[in-house]
């Protein structure tokens, strides 16, 4: 299977080409240093630093994987079951690796932090000012307080402690499943947006941004454990169950801030109100905001 994009001079091209970058830099610097069978193989890959063009050669999965479902139908429950698996054994190949920030990925400074939390309240600024009464009063000051204890929130991810590398957009249709027969593991693919970050980010992506309360609600315990066992069993100590609950709903509570950025970028209204209602639920339900004090 072949990828590759080439890119014109503009600033929205330049976005697509550092995606680009990323992907190339994750196959080709990444991956050779994984287990085998987490990701698709890759025979070769290059990014053109002149011409913003690039390639990536990987297997070809066409007769062996298939994507669950046709977005936006969850997978069923057994597919769902094996696709956590899959995740939970990628973020455990990087999890606290002494490569990471160092050869492997750059560590976000408190500066840094701060400069992007800055840049999201001017977004969310526009973004409450378009919604105007479509955006509640609640919903609002749960914006405003996240912003303002955003340097308090951000210490978890600065204490460098318990993160791995994450995928930035791990929705389940960016996840390969083995066809009917095929005795084979799910591979995850599409990483432009890969980081060093709490692995929990990847999970309330999943899960508290992209699924309705009812599936939410009779999956996410059932996932949060096999996550964890799956942890445990791939080697990662010092991590409780209850270090996972808390970070997932940290993290769940950090999705608010995904909708406002796809609306910033001119992603469709038919994702990111989509994404606002299911994320607020979750929020909601989890009671996030005693996160904030």
């Amino acid at each position: 299977m072949l990828r590759s994009r080439w890119s014109p001079n503009s600033a929205f091209a330049k976005r697509l080409a550092n995606g680009g970058r990323r992907e190339v830099d994750y196959y080709t610097q990444l991956v050779p240093q994984m287990p085998p069978g987490l990701v698709p193989r890759c025979f070769d890959g290059h990014f053109d630093e002149d011409s913003l063009a690039w390639h990536l050669l990987l297997e070809d999965l066409t007769d062996s994987h298939e994507v669950a479902t046709t977005w936006p139908v969850p997978p069923s429950r057994a597919q769902t079951f094996a696709i956590v698996t899959t995740l939970a054994r990628w973020h455990a190949a990087w999890w606290d690796h002494p490569s990471l920030g160092d050869s492997v990925g750059t560590w976000a400074s408190v500066e840094e932090s701060a400069q992007r939390m800055e840049t999201f309240a001017g977004h969310y600024d526009r973004f409450a000012d378009l919604l105007g009464d479509r955006l509640g009063e609640e919903r609002r000051i749960l914006y405003r307080r996240l912003i303002d204890q955003s340097e308090r929130l951000s210490q978890r991810y600065h204490s460098r402690r318990h993160l791995s590398i994450t995928h930035g957009d791990a929705h389940v249709w960016n996840f390969l499943l083995p066809r009917t027969g095929v005795d084979d593991t799910v591979r995850i693919f599409d990483f432009d947006l890969w980081s060093i970050n709490v692995p929990t980010h990847d999970l309330a992506y999943m899960m508290a941004m992209h699924w309705y309360p009812e599936r939410r609600q009779a999956l996410e315990r059932l996932l949060l454990n096999l996550y964890h066992d799956t942890l445990v069993e791939s080697g990662i100590t010092g991590y409780t169950r209850g270090a996972l609950d808390r970070d997932y709903r940290w993290a769940v509570l950090w999705q608010i801030t995904r909708p406002v950025w796809q609306w910033s970028i001119n992603i469709p209204p038919l994702i990111w109100w989509n994404n606002l209602e299911r994320v607020f639920a979750a929020v909601d339900d989890l009671g996030c905001e005693e996160l904030l004090g």
